[in-house]
């Protein structure tokens, strides 16, 4: 029987970026796998940082949020780097050139969408016309569809029939269809196969890339370290197909649905609406799908941030019939079991709890003998109480603290929006004049007893709130930024050898 914590990884001191992969720059209209990612690598290389946090990779849909995904084990394709199929011939210049027209500085999906999706069919279509096994050193198509069979068919087969059924949510299918195991049994068009087969192409890419990244990455001394939302998204491939593993009705309507109660973010707390899962499946599968969804999740990432670990101790659970989450209840789960399964399948993951929110006595119980580090966010830290567990005296070593997140305004658009004593307070307790609030918390961060400290790329570039990546409950408008090639350059310029002095001093 293992000794606990289950985990006791972090060890040394640390320091990481923030920054999604969409808000890189890059000539495609929207960040990707490619030059912009080696770049900002490099940056962090030359700046002392040794982790480059990111959120989910997957594919996303309606809204764009990376935690809302049709698959909790695929890539998306919008981030794959164009560039390779450039040289193989399987996109022209001129598709290529297209691209060049879409914004720079933002991300506009509407018109991202109807770009590139042509371009990337296209691709597809050059290379099974070519009757070539594989794409440059990117190993076989065939080895990587058999490695990946556990959820690669499932996706490809559920992207191609939702876009066959004009973009519809499964649940919206006919039911031959919506049914995943009568589907499957069904003799499907040409022009379906033909779909699906195009999407494993694409996952094929995706990836190769993130692979041939992460290598780099681990050249330069850098890990990446990736998100892994605790719910899966209603309209699925992952619901579709393992529907048995969820809270649903005959019908695969939503029995409840995710969420959390009031809270900083949101007066009328956050209704989620994902499907919740049926723990005592899970638990008669020994966990089977939590343990295959981890291991893909190290595949991609060398880090792996699980949010909402409040979750796993117990979840917020609302009526499927409720428009707000404040009615909702506490209901438990087996979280320790789950952990210790987990670590039986990954003893040397990798792995981070997102503990914010409301947490009670037993989820910071499960955090202690999991092991894993939890959360401080310093934007969270001043409502003038000393005891404030976010206030850098008060924290732990075993902790990953943040200036702020992809869901808080930067550091400079939160200070600003403050009342003047809560202002006055925060520059008594740091010792400054406010005057670079941004890089006053990084300072901070740094500066703290917590063994690792991550701030977001905008802290670093002092931008105020016009570079907020995202904002919850606010169903449109998210996941826009992207910083320019300039603003990396000139950051580099004036700030890398102090960055990296000042790690230093800071034994990190």
């Amino acid at each position: 029987m293992s000794k606990l914590p289950l985990y006791n990884w972090l060890k040394e001191r640390a320091a990481g970026v923030m920054l999604h992969i969409s808000s890189l720059p890059s000539d495609t209209g929207i960040g990707n796998l490619g030059a912009g990612a080696y770049r900002y690598i490099d940056f962090l290389n030359t700046s002392g940082i040794s982790i480059w946090q990111i959120c989910p990779l997957g594919p996303t849909g309606f809204g764009d949020s990376p935690y809302q995904c049709f698959s909790a084990f695929a890539g998306n394709p919008y981030f794959i780097d164009l560039h390779p199929l450039l040289i193989e011939g399987l996109i022209t210049e001129k598709e290529y050139g297209s691209l060049a027209d879409l914004p720079r500085d933002h991300v506009d999906y509407g018109v991202l969408y109807l770009a590139i999706w042509p371009i990337l069919r296209k691709a597809y279509k050059r290379f099974k016309t070519s009757k070539k096994k594989q794409l440059q050193d990117y190993g076989s198509v065939a080895k990587f569809r058999k490695d990946q069979g556990h959820w690669l068919e499932d996706y490809a087969l559920f992207i191609s029939l939702k876009q066959n059924f004009g973009d519809k949510c499964w649940l919206d299918w006919p039911p031959e269809y919506s049914d995943a195991h009568r589907a499957k049994s069904q003799n499907m068009s040409s022009d379906i196969k033909d779909t699906a087969d195009a999407h494993v192409f694409f996952q094929y890419i995706f990836y190769s890339q993130l692979a041939k990244l992460r290598a780099y990455a681990d050249s330069r001394g850098v890990e990446i370290m990736g998100d892994a939302p605790i719910f899966v998204a209603l309209d699925s491939s992952d619901v579709w197909a393992n529907s048995e593993l969820f809270q649903l009705k005959k019908n695969g309507q939503p029995k409840a649905v995710a969420g959390v109660p009031p809270d900083y973010f949101a007066v009328n707390g956050q209704l989620w609406g994902n499907p919740l899962y049926d723990w005592a499946v899970h638990e008669k599968t020994g966990f089977a799908w939590w343990i295959q969804r981890i291991k893909s999740n190290l595949e991609f990432y060398d880090i792996v941030r699980l949010d909402h670990f409040r979750g796993f101790e117990s979840y917020w659970s609302v009526p499927a019939t409720e428009t707000t989450a404040r009615n909702g209840k506490w209901t438990p789960c087996p979280g320790l079991k789950l952990f210790k399964a987990i670590h039986n399948a990954c003893p040397e993951a990798k792995l981070v709890a997102e503990d914010l929110g409301e947490i009670t006595d037993e989820v910071k119980e499960l955090r202690a003998i999991t092991g894993l580090p939890g959360m401080a966010v310093l934007q969270f830290a001043f409502n003038m109480d000393a005891d404030n567990t976010y206030l850098p005296h008060n924290y732990e070593r075993n902790c990953v603290t943040y200036s702020g997140t992809h869901d808080n305004d930067t550091s400079i658009g939160w200070y600003q929006a403050l009342d003047d004593a809560t202002q006055d307070y925060i520059r008594c307790y740091l010792g400054v004049t406010g005057e670079t609030i941004g890089w006053d918390l990084v300072r901070a961060a740094i500066e703290s007893s917590a063994l690792l400290a991550i701030f977001p790329l905008q802290d670093l570039m002092s931008l105020g709130e016009e570079a907020r990546l995202n904002t919850p409950g606010v169903p449109a408008g998210n996941w826009q930024w992207r910083y320019q090639p300039h603003q990396l350059d000139q950051l580099q310029s004036d700030s890398s050898t102090y960055l990296r002095e000042h790690l230093a001093l800071y034994g990190r």
